[in-house]
Formats: structure tokens, C-alpha cells, sequence
């Protein structure tokens, strides 16, 4: 009997040594549960951007921004009249699939989205550009989403970007040597993302020296590798401009300095045109009418009349 006690006290002291020995070393290593955890932490996002009720009486209003621009838009050593859209609207956006949410959930992504369409002629023949981005309202990422696509009677090409762990790209493309391409690229800023950027809150824009992946109109238009380049921005009152040193191209967007940012036109520099041909050339959007619309309900023949208080064709 007096065995067993003994016994049974050795256990119970080795059984708290052990315990001891177990928490001593949990607190001195890191599992790979903690690593894990600890690597979440670091991808929090930072803090969003309070929303002001001047931006929410306007941007949730049940209406969109519609903006006609009169466009003359470099393309093959010359300048075409055009004209060119933006049309700004908040929405939901689900957060993994990355498309426009059909009903409300607290995980949904608020966003603004741009809608900028081009319209022009070479010759005979028409193009019709379209891009879209879909930016966080919470201004505390990059754009979730940035797409991109190109009509012409030689063919078509379409690019889209969407912000997981890295920027995953697909393209496709009529050109050979473009073809179809599934790339990823670590984030940075995007060009793209700086025209809705600039609608939420100007100041927040990215200055001085930096690396931007430039529009995918661009780099579809220029035949340029999905990639960042090195840049160089400028914000004063009223104008945001970027240059890129090794592209010889500079963007220059000006918009109206207090809420809500109004974009009154831009204009953008590079070489147009092939071999000797090749020119420095400035595309040109100049400002024709701004509209507020619920547009997605306005699709019937009486409906057409916006078009003409837009200036539109």
C-alpha cells in the first residue's frame, strides 16, 4: 500500500514536469499554426477611409456618374475624332468570385467602378476600347479587378486582372507572340486604378518615384509586356500626371479640385505610329456634358434623347 502512494507521487511529479517542460517550450518556438497566423496578421489590411456624408449623399444616390468627353485619340501616325465615356458607380462586389454581388452580404466589397469607353475610325474600319475598374470605397488596397478590351476589324484582345495573393493576368490576343497568356505579378500600383482613386480622395494618389503597371488599354494598344516600369508622379490642384521614363509616356489627368473630383478631361503623350514613321504624339478628352442616371433602366427608344444631352452620336 505504502508502495502504490510512493509510486503514485513519482507519477504525479513527473507528469507535472513534463507540463512545465510542454509550456516552456510552446513559448520558446513557433509552431507552423503560429507562423501562419502571424503571417496573417502582417496581410491585414491597413484601416479604411472614413466615408464622409457628402460622398455618400452622392455616390449612393441610386445613380450613376455618366461624363462625354470629345476625344482625339492618336492611332497610326495620326489624330481621329472620337469620343470617349467614364461612367462611375458604386457597388457591391463579392470578394472571391470578384464580380458584381446580386444581393447584399456584410462580406460583400463596396466599390466604385469605372466604365471608360473609346469610340473612333481608322479609315474604314472602327474601334471600340472598353476598360474597367472596380475599386475598394474603403481606399486601403489596390483595385480588386481591372479589365480590358479592344474591337477592330482586325480582330480583338481582351485583358483582366484580378488582386488575389498576387496580380493574376489573363490575356488573349489575335497577334502572335500575344496569343493567350496566364501571368502573375507582384502588386503595385496600376494606372488603371488612379481614375477612381482620384474620385475618392486625390490627396491619396502614389507621387514622387515608383513602379505602375500602365493601362491595359496601353500595353494592349503598344503590343507592351504586362509589367511594371518605372514612374513618376505629380499632384497639384486640379492635375495628376504620371511619366514613364522608359516608355517615353506621360498621362496627364485634370479634374476638378473639390468634391466630387470631376474629371474634366486628360490628355496622354507617346510615340505613335511604326518604324520611321513614328511620331510624338498627345491624345486629348475635352469635357462636352455631365449627367447623373439610373442608365441601366434607361434602355427603351425614348431613352435615346440622353444620348443627344450627352453629346453622343
Amino acid at each position: 500500500m505504502k508502495t502504490n502512494i510512493v509510486l503514485k507521487s513519482i507519477l504525479a511529479s513527473l507528469m507535472v514536469i513534463a507540463l512545465f517542460s510542454c509550456e516552456t517550450k510552446e513559448k520558446g518556438t513557433k509552431t507552423s499554426k503560429d507562423i501562419a497566423q502571424s503571417e496573417s496578421v502582417k496581410a491585414e489590411l491597413p484601416p479604411a477611409k472614413a466615408l464622409h456624408s457628402d460622398f455618400k449623399s452622392y455616390w449612393y444616390a441610386g445613380e450613376a456618374e455618366i461624363t462625354s468627353y470629345k476625344l482625339e485619340q492618336a492611332r497610326y501616325g495620326e489624330l481621329r475624332d472620337g469620343e470617349a465615356v467614364l461612367i462611375y458607380v458604386t457597388e457591391d462586389f463579392l470578394p472571391n468570385v470578384q464580380v458584381k454581388a446580386d444581393n447584399y452580404d456584410k462580406a460583400n466589397i463596396p466599390i466604385l467602378k469605372l466604365n471608360a469607353t473609346k469610340n473612333f475610325v481608322t479609315g474604314i474600319y472602327p474601334y471600340r476600347i472598353m476598360q474597367s475598374t472596380f475599386f475598394p470605397v474603403a481606399n486601403n488596397q489596390h483595385a480588386i479587378k481591372a479589365v480590358a478590351s479592344m474591337q477592330e476589324w482586325c480582330g480583338q484582345v481582351y485583358a483582366q486582372l484580378n488582386n488575389r495573393d498576387d496580380f493574376e493576368i489573363v490575356s488573349h490576343s489575335y497577334f502572335q507572340g500575344e496569343a493567350d497568356q496566364n501571368l502573375s505579378l507582384t502588386k503595385t500600383y496600376l494606372e488603371n486604378e488612379v481614375w477612381t482613386q482620384l474620385r475618392l480622395d486625390p490627396k491619396t494618389l502614389p507621387t514622387g518615384d515608383f513602379e505602375m503597371i500602365p493601362a491595359l488599354e496601353y500595353i494592349r494598344m503598344k503590343h507592351v509586356d504586362f509589367k511594371a516600369f518605372k514612374a513618376n508622379a505629380v499632384l497639384s490642384e486640379g492635375n495628376y500626371t504620371i511619366t514613364y521614363p522608359n516608355l517615353n509616356r506621360s498621362l496627364s489627368i485634370d479634374f476638378n479640385p473639390e468634391f466630387p473630383y470631376e474629371v474634366e478631361g486628360w490628355s496622354e503623350t507617346y510615340k505613335e505610329g511604326y518604324g520611321d514613321n513614328a511620331k510624338e504624339m498627345t491624345t486629348k478628352a475635352t469635357k462636352l456634358k455631365l449627367i447623373k442616371s439610373a442608365y441601366w433602366g434607361k434602355n427603351g427608344t425614348e431613352d435615346e434623347g440622353l444620348r443627344q444631352t450627352l453629346g453622343l452620336k
